[in-house]
């Protein structure tokens, strides 16, 4: 009883579970096992990859995520982009999309109408073929998980990237920086609020922010530059706990240390503040949109330069390191143990925010 009571306090109250009890729960019970496993679960990696023939083929799940409150359309686009995003980390096509939607007893034929609509239209547009699927209305179901998915990526035994090509020395790229998830929903959610407490300027901009929560634009660019020895080693969406999340996971994935410079880590507009108004950290918080990308130092300015023409705004910020040197974040010149924040903030701010504005 007291092992069991140890266990439930150490899990986390809301969001994914911690690396400590990924560890300890998951990762020695993985059913069996198979040698044409190339890539496995493990924290820092979005995609699991085999070997079938001659080929490497991706694998990646998630729920499927409909807010409505976003509006169905984008709700839709927003559910598949989650999933494609996590998919276009193995530097793999994505090509096949099997999709599970338990939906509940509210949602009528036309928002189900909207939002297939949406996803046919967005898997036509990223090539992906939805090849199975289940679809229902059932009691004790409700938004906004609401089923899941599961993208599959097919493409050369040499195309693939992940933490095990990274070496010592491999340089840190950043997309569009911090709390792009975090600032997109709270835009969307709250739009009155942010414009009132903010001013209107900003939360107009604010609202755009939205449609940057997607990395497969970032991640199809970045690996046309090359792969491996020349290029891009890995790919890491950084979904819960942000950047810092998303960083030490990629290190602890690699076996390595990380140096990494806050203040070298672009920030799109209105972002700060939307994030000090919430009460929040934006490099602790999720940021669905924020591709961290590891790359050949001898190509690292390529990349950024690729991303910058396709008006993504990306930054060398630091470099993996020998595991000797650890967790390493510069701040305001100053070194500092770079921690994983394990509980994103952004969950509790964001309820916060429902019930108050529930209240008014």
């Amino acid at each position: 009883m007291a092992a069991q009571k140890t266990q439930e306090t150490e899990m986390p109250e809301i969001g994914k579970i911690s690396p400590a009890i990924f560890s300890e729960l998951i990762f020695p019970r993985l059913g069996a096992g198979n040698e044409n496993i190339l890539v496995g679960p493990q924290h820092g990696v979005d995609v699991g990859i085999a070997q079938i023939g001659n080929k490497a083929v991706s694998f990646t799940t998630d729920p499927v995520f409909i807010v409505p409150e976003y509006g169905w359309e984008r709700a839709a686009w927003f559910a598949l982009h989650i999933i494609a995003s996590d998919s276009v980390t193995s530097g793999l096509k994505p090509t096949y999309l099997s999709i599970d939607l338990n939906l509940p007893m509210q949602m009528t034929k036309q928002q189900l109408a909207t939002v297939w609509q949406v996803m046919h239209r967005e898997c036509e547009k990223l090539g992906i073929a939805v090849i199975t699927g289940h679809t229902a209305r059932y009691e004790n179901c409700n938004y906004p998980m609401v089923g899941g998915a599961t993208i599959v990526g097919v493409g050369g035994l040499d195309e693939y990237v992940s933490p095990k090509f990274i070496k010592p020395g491999d340089k840190i790229i950043i997309t569009k920086g911090p709390a792009i998830e975090a600032s997109g929903i709270f835009a969307t959610m709250f739009p009155e609020i942010i414009k009132k407490k903010l001013g209107a300027e900003l939360g107009k901009e604010a609202e755009k922010i939205f449609y940057m929560m997607s990395v497969v634009e970032d991640a199809t660019e970045a690996i046309k530059v090359g792969v491996r020895d020349n290029g891009i080693s890995s790919l890491h969406d950084a979904t819960e706990c942000g950047i810092w999340g998303g960083l030490y996971e990629i290190a602890q994935a690699a076996g390595l240390g990380v140096t990494v410079e806050k203040e070298k880590i672009v920030v799109t507009a209105g972002v700060n503040e939307i994030c000090d108004y919430m009460g929040i950290d934006p490099y602790a918080s999720i940021s669905e949109g924020t591709l961290i990308i590891t790359c050949r130092p001898h190509k690292a300015d390529a990349v950024v330069k690729a991303l910058t023409k396709k008006n993504i705004k990306s930054s060398i910020v630091g470099e993996l390191t020998d595991a000797k040197n650890g967790m390493v974040l510069v701040e305001k010149g100053k070194k500092k143990k770079l921690v994983h924040p394990i509980v994103d903030p952004f969950w509790r701010a964001f309820y916060g925010a429902l019930e108050k504005n529930k209240a008014r």
